[in-house]
């Protein structure tokens, strides 16, 4: 994985050169689909933490939000509260305690 500046700039040079000269994928159009739908995924779980947040920030309950995630809200409590605080340590942890 390139490190300086220098590095990066090259490795953008190497990549340009082999899609300017016909680029040939290293994996099959499985896997890049399969790759892809991961990457949305991803995202997708990305989104619905984020909500969770606003939701949780503006007074939900964790029950509430086990509802509206296909879950109880125990079980959305101790997937999301986590992640939601390692986003923010400002307060959010007690924000999230009496949320429930």
């Amino acid at each position: 994985m390139p490190r300086s500046l220098q590095e990066i700039l090259d490795q953008a040079e190497n990549l340009s050169a082999r899609f300017e000269e016909g680029f040939e994928p290293d994996v099959s159009p499985q896997i890049a689909a399969l790759r892809a739908a991961v990457h949305r995924r991803s995202q997708a779980e990305a989104d619905i933490a984020a909500a969770v947040g606003e939701a949780i920030g503006s007074g939900a309950t964790w029950s509430a939000v086990g509802g509206a995630v296909g879950t109880s809200g125990q079980a959305a409590r101790e997937r999301y509260k986590p992640v939601l605080a390692s986003r923010s340590r400002s307060g959010a942890e007690a924000t999230l305690d009496e949320a429930g």
